[in-house]
């Protein structure tokens, strides 16, 4: 018979509370899937990017690591737009040292989205090795992929939304695509040597070079909604990045969800994973931040993190934040690929192991009896499914008078017994 581990009658006679289910009501506007391809065979039908696109042009496409809806259907209405105008397009990987810094695990992120040669009607090119295309304003050498780097011309895809780890008026978008996801592995670490202190410097001087030494022909970004909904799509001239990607930001900052009550003792986070955030977690939702250059997202004592998505395929990064998990997720975990990660961006802490519980019931159990200061009979704790999705979040009973007559959540039910099963996993 299997001897209890001692840590386990450590937390077992901590109660934990009953929780009910709420809908938080976020802005909506939204580009339903059937309407993107007419959408943005309109954007690109202007002059200026027409007349940009040549027959017989090899035209680069730029495809991240990130969870982006309609990633995929977007992506091929780019490459259908190019080829009508007669050009040839193709794919390029642009995620930094995402997929464990191999051109194969690069690859393998983007069929997970469904981003494949037979979908988007065009190859789709992995390479790590990258071709320097000039310097920057210090004097700096700029790479960038090498496949794009040899194109006639480089449409940019991407989302912009603030950053999980810096401030400026450039941060998650196009100067980030081409600095850190174009400059792959090389590009990545070179920008993030400084620290996150000094990204909101690099990101836009590495851009701005880029544009300036590239074949660089436009962008086509996309900003979504809280629901992680398509809310609007647009297209930048190369020589208007500098000037309106810092007024897209504050757009999409506009749009961001949040958990609309500030504060709790113990945050359970079902999923993290690279699809999430490139932190795992987001930490403008979660307040996990990597560093002291950006701030938000609720306050907590503890963090709980329950398992890992299967489209993170084991990076765990950003489970470092986290107070407690499981063996689940302690045996999901592919360091080959979590490491290179966090050594090309120089932040360590995110590949941290936190304390690893054997079940779900415990790992809560052990953030609840560790906090400081609190009625740990009757604690506030809010579990989400993950930070891109948290219209359908669960609080506990504590909060159940409060939010009655909130303008931005609707309580859906009575509080009630997490679901156990018999390992004390939550169904």
């Amino acid at each position: 018979m299997k001897k209890r581990p001692v840590v386990a009658d450590l937390v077992s006679k901590q109660p934990l509370p009953r929780m009910f289910q709420i809908r938080q009501k976020f802005r909506r506007e939204r580009i339903p899937p059937e309407d993107i391809p007419a959408t943005i065979e309109r954007l690109l039908r202007e002059e200026k990017f027409i007349s940009q696109i040549r027959p017989g042009m090899r035209v680069a496409i730029t495809a991240g690591s990130r969870g982006i809806a309609n990633v995929a259907l977007i992506t091929r209405c780019i490459a259908e737009f190019v080829k009508q105008m007669g050009a040839d397009p193709f794919v390029v990987p642009a995620m930094g040292s995402h997929g464990g810094a191999t051109a194969e695990g690069q690859a393998e992120i983007l069929r997970s989205y469904g981003i494949t040669e037979e979908y988007i009607g065009c190859p789709v090119r992995s390479s790590m090795e990258v071709k320097k295309i000039g310097t920057n304003a210090e004097g700096m050498d700029v790479f960038i992929d090498r496949y794009a780097a040899e194109a006639d011309g480089i449409i940019v895809s991407c989302r912009i939304k603030p950053h999980t780890a810096f401030r400026g008026p450039y941060e998650s978008g196009i100067m980030k695509m081409m600095a850190i996801g174009l400059g792959k592995q090389h590009g990545a670490k070179v920008c993030h040597e400084a620290g996150f202190g000094q990204m909101a410097k690099y990101v836009p001087m590495f851009g701005r070079a880029i544009l300036k030494h590239a074949p660089v022909l436009f962008a086509v970004a996309t900003i979504e909604n809280a629901y992680d909904e398509t809310a609007k799509l647009v297209a930048v001239n190369a020589d208007e990045v500098e000037g309106q990607e810092p007024l897209l930001l504050k757009e999409a900052a506009a749009h961001m969800p949040k958990i609309l009550v500030e504060e709790c003792d113990v945050l359970v986070v079902d999923q993290i994973g690279k699809n999430f955030s490139g932190d795992g977690m987001d930490p403008n939702i979660t307040g996990t931040f990597c560093s002291p250059y950006a701030s938000g997202g609720i306050k907590s004592q503890r963090v709980c993190v329950l398992d890992l998505s299967p489209q993170t395929h084991g990076n765990g990064i950003g489970l470092g934040y986290a107070s407690a998990t499981t063996q689940r997720v302690f045996k999901k975990l592919d360091l080959a690929s979590m490491y290179p990660n966090a050594i090309t961006c120089t932040v360590l802490g995110g590949v941290r192991i936190p304390i690893v519980m054997e079940s779900d019931r415990e790992a809560i159990q052990v953030c609840v009896q560790t906090c400081n200061g609190i009625d740990k009979a009757s604690p506030r704790i809010v579990r989400i499914p993950n930070s891109l999705h948290i219209e359908h979040i669960m609080l506990s009973e504590a909060y159940f008078q409060a939010v009655q007559g909130h303008p931005g959540i609707e309580v859906l039910g009575e509080p009630e017994h997490l679901p156990f099963d018999g390992a004390g996993n939550l169904w």
